[in-house]
């Protein structure tokens, strides 16, 4: 590929990373925090770009410098217009129905506001402190917790967000079973706002054998998904 191929290349991923940094659509493969990475990224691939079309311009022509390029390697370009054309979704049910339970003892449990109003906590908190704190802090509070809806084989459903460590291929499951109230036509994929509380009651991922807990469903209405679909609570 010549000069004018590589540099138009450069040009356009630079270009495709700052559009991803300076709109949500980055978060859709990378962390939250990497987001100044992402913006310097793409500010340097076209800084790149730009020295690379200078360098060029001041280059003395010669006979191999010019040649004509075979056309098919412009079809490069295509990848990185599909990143900017089309926005993938976030990793959702199908993921999360093949993919065992990521949930791991976390080194301590903060303490939780006191009050009567609802407590709101992500899905791998209360995961975390169902199972490996006995759901101390959580028994006689109403709680909040939203996810996406996952079933199992046999129907089950499961309130789940993915986390990442890094970014969305290493993303990973936590889950909670539900039971009580739950509406009795669940659609994969649906972000769901549950309200209920604490029940001892467990069970294992069919995946990986991985603990999962039960929430005692009061009510469930559906909402947005939110602006970042992925939860990094559980591995900070």
């Amino acid at each position: 590929m010549n000069r004018l191929a590589q540099t138009a290349l450069l040009f356009l991923l630079g270009a495709t990373l700052l559009h991803a940094g300076t709109t949500d659509l980055y978060l859709r493969y990378v962390k939250e925090g990497l987001r100044p990475l992402v913006l310097l990224a793409g500010a340097l691939l076209i800084a790149t770009a730009a020295a690379t079309l200078w360098y060029d311009r001041r280059t003395p022509a010669d006979d191999d410098h010019h040649h004509r390029e075979p056309r098919v390697s412009w079809l490069l370009t295509l990848p990185v217009l599909a990143l900017i054309l089309v926005a993938p979704p976030a990793l959702g049910s199908y993921s999360a129905a093949h993919t065992g339970t990521a949930l791991t003892k976390p080194f301590g449990f903060p303490a939780l506001p006191a009050g009567d109003a609802p407590l709101r906590l992500a899905v791998a908190d209360y995961a975390g402190r169902a199972i490996y704190d006995d759901g101390r802090a959580l028994r006689d509070r109403e709680l909040k917790i939203t996810g996406f809806v996952t079933l199992d084989r046999k129907g089950a459903p499961y309130l789940v967000r993915m986390g990442l460590n890094c970014c969305a291929a290493d993303a990973q499951p936590v889950k909670i079973a539900l039971t009580g109230n739950v509406p009795p036509v669940l659609r994969p994929d649906t972000w769901l706002e549950i309200t209920g509380t604490y029940t001892p009651r467990r069970t294992k991922d069919p995946v990986n054998d991985g603990p999962i807990p039960y929430l005692e469903v009061t009510t469930a209405r559906p909402v947005p998904t939110p602006h970042d679909p992925y939860d990094e609570t559980w591995n900070t």
